[in-house]
């Protein structure tokens, strides 16, 4: 591995942040998410963000990801200020340019995996149809099954597909493998590396799960609101040669 943390910054960066910063509540009761943080991300890599519960990389992916607004501090898309735009402007951010992937599948239970999808592709400028979504995480067949039929790998898949049918430039995944078993995890996360190589989004990673790195072109290492480290992988593992 060679650490990249002084490296020079590379002009492809789909995301760029200076002096970021997050406080939380007041008074005796501050919370310093985020203590300053300057970064570049490039466009098309997996990126992992490491770090203990309380470290910042959620709230970084939140910010960076249009749904929290940063405190002080400037935050680029591209070349775009995201620190700068209204909420309108963010929600067209969100709904162009972004998908998320949580660690609970937040699947509508009424609604069959075809619908789910079709709920957030319908305002979309470039989306997959459905099936299409769902061929790319293997679950063609499963289209018109509901949340409570699939079992939860499955949903994690349907979850990915819905993120995925707009084409996001991003695809922002907040402890995705939480709620799986290791073998059902390392699927999922096979189907993200399959996904960044297929549509080149970018995909950054939050986990707990140290072995997720190996994964990643880049690793951030977060801890009391900064960035530690961040290591650039010389080689990109496949998550099946992973040993868990």
């Amino acid at each position: 591995m060679e650490d990249s943390h002084n490296a020079t910054p590379r002009s492809n960066a789909i995301f760029r942040t200076e002096g970021l910063k997050k406080v939380y509540g007041e008074g005796t009761a501050l919370v310093h998410a985020l203590r300053g943080v300057d970064l570049e991300i490039p466009e098309g890599e997996i990126v992992v963000l490491l770090g203990p519960s309380g470290s910042g990389k959620s709230t970084l992916l939140n910010i960076i990801g249009g749904l929290d607004y940063a405190s002080q501090g400037q935050v680029w898309f591209r070349d775009r200020e995201l620190t700068a735009m209204t909420d309108r402007q963010l929600v067209a951010y969100r709904r162009d340019h972004v998908g998320f992937v949580f660690q609970f599948y937040n699947l509508m239970p009424t609604l069959s995996a075809r619908e789910n999808i079709e709920l957030v592709t319908v305002n979309a400028r470039r989306s997959l149809d459905a099936r299409e979504a769902l061929e790319l995480v293997g679950l063609a067949e499963r289209v018109d099954h509901f949340p409570a039929e699939l079992s939860g790998g499955e949903q994690q898949r349907v979850a990915i597909a819905r993120a995925v049918a707009k084409q996001p430039d991003v695809l922002f995944c907040d402890e995705p493998t939480g709620a799986l078993d290791s073998a059902t995890g390392r699927g999922v996360l096979k189907m993200l590396s399959d996904i960044n190589r297929r549509l080149n989004s970018t995909i950054l990673i939050v986990t707990h799960a140290a072995a997720t790195a190996q994964m990643a072109d880049r690793v951030i290492h977060f801890a009391d609101g900064r960035i530690h480290e961040i290591v650039r992988n010389a080689i990109r593992k496949d998550p099946e040669e992973i040993d868990w």
